[in-house]
C-alpha cells in the first residue's frame, strides 16, 4: 500500500517539476518540432517518480518480514533503542497508533521459535526506519536475542497487532499507568495526540494525564522526552513514581497507590479511559485498584470500548 505525499514538496519540485522544466526549455531552444515527444517523456518520468517516492507501507499480517539492524543506542547498561531500515528511505511500517508489532526469534536451547509483542516509540511520521526501546532481562528470550544483534543483522517482524487503535476524538480525556517499558504505547499515543493539536493544523484536544513508575530516577526512560513534551503541551501532565527516591524528590513514593490515581488521573466517566502498560504483577495491582476506585472492571482481554484497556 502507498501513501501520496504533498504534489507541492520539495522532493517533486526539485525532483520532478524543476528537471522536466528544464528538458522542455531546453528542447525547444534546440528544436521545436521535438518539443511533442519530450512532453511525453517528462510525463513518463515525472509518473514513474511520482510512483516510486511514494511511502509504501511494510508491515504484513501474515508473514514475518526482516529488516536490518541499522543503529543502536546505548541508554543505560539493560537499555538500548535498536533502529531497524525499512527497504526504502521513503517507506513506512504502516503501523496504526496504539497498536504493536510481533517479533520472532529462533533461540539456541528452544524448540519452538519465540515471540514476543513490542511497540516502537517511532512512527510514521519517521520514514525509512522504525526504533524499538527494548530492556534486556536475564531471563529474557527476546530482550536477550535482540541486544546480541549486529548492525546489518535481521530481525523476523509481522503486525499489526492490538485492539487499541487510536483516532483524535477517541475520549476527551487519558489517565495512564506505566511502569518500565509499558511506557512505549504511551509515548505513541502522547506524541500523536500532540502532533495533532490545533496549533498544528490538527483538531486533537484530547487531554492526558500519566503516571509512571519505576524503581530509581535513572530507570526513568525516555524522561527528556516526556517532559519536553509536558512542557510543550499544557494539556499533557506526567507525575513520576519511585519506590527508591533520592533526597528531594517532589514526585510519588512507593508503589502506584489508589491515592495516587485519584489526584492525578481522571474520575470515572463515559467519555475518560485508562490505560495500563506495565510488569504483569504491576498490572494485575492496577486492574485491582481501578475497579476500587469506581472504574469499570478491566477484562481478561482489552477491547478498543472498554473504560479500562490494558496493553
Amino acid at each position: 500500500m502507498a501513501v501520496p505525499q504533498s504534489f507541492l514538496s520539495s522532493q517533486y519540485i526539485n525532483g520532478i517539476y524543476i528537471p522536466s522544466a528544464l528538458l522542455l526549455v531546453g528542447i525547444a531552444i534546440v528544436k521545436k518540432e521535438w518539443l511533442p515527444y519530450a512532453v511525453v517523456v517528462a510525463i513518463i518520468l515525472g509518473s514513474w517518480k511520482i510512483y516510486s517516492n511514494q511511502a509504501k507501507t511494510c508491515l504484513n499480517t501474515e508473514v514475518y518480514q526482516e529488516f536490518p539492524l541499522k543503529e543502536k543506542t546505548i541508554i543505560s547498561h539493560n537499555v538500548a533503542i535498536y533502529r531497524f531500515a525499512l527497504p526504502n528511505s521513503t517507506d513506512i511500517l504502516g503501523l496504526p497508533i496504539g497498536q504493536h508489532i510481533s517479533v520472532a526469534a529462533t533461540i539456541e536451547g528452544q524448540t519452538k521459535e519465540i515471540v514476543r509483542s513490542y511497540t516502537p516509540i517511532s512512527s510514521d511520521e519517521n520514514p525509512g526506519y522504525f526504533d524499538l526501546l527494548i530492556k534486556s532481562y536475564p531471563t529474557g528470550n527476546i530482550s536477550k536475542y535482540v541486544a546480541s544483534l549486529k548492525i546489518g543483522q535481521p530481525l523476523k517482524v509481522k503486525g499489526p497487532k492490538g485492539a487499541m487503535v487510536y483516532t483524535p476524538g477517541l475520549v476527551r480525556r487519558f489517565g495512564m499507568i506505566a511502569g518500565g517499558t509499558g511506557i512505549t504505547p504511551m509515548l505513541q499515543i502522547i506524541r500523536a495526540i500532540i502532533r495533532g493539536r490545533p496549533r498544528s493544523g490538527g483538531k486533537d484536544k484530547t487531554e492526558v494525564d500519566l503516571i509512571f513508575a519505576n524503581v530509581k530516577e535513572e530507570d526513568i526512560l525516555l524522561r527528556e522526552d516526556l517532559d519536553a513534551l509536558a512542557a510543550e503541551d499544557d494539556k499533557f501532565r506526567v507525575y513520576y513514581v519511585l519506590n527508591n527516591p533520592p533526597e528531594p524528590w517532589d514526585g510519588g513514593v512507593g508503589f502506584v497507590s489508589a491515592e495516587m490515581i485519584k489526584a492525578k488521573l481522571p474520575a470515572p466517566a463515559q467519555d475518560m479511559k485508562v490505560l495500563i502498560c506495565g510488569p504483569p504483577p504491576m498490572v494485575s495491582a492496577m486492574k485491582k485498584v481501578t475497579e476500587s476506585l469506581g472504574y469499570e472492571r478491566a477484562k481478561v482481554v482489552s477491547k478498543l470500548a472498554d473504560q479500562v484497556f490494558c496493553f
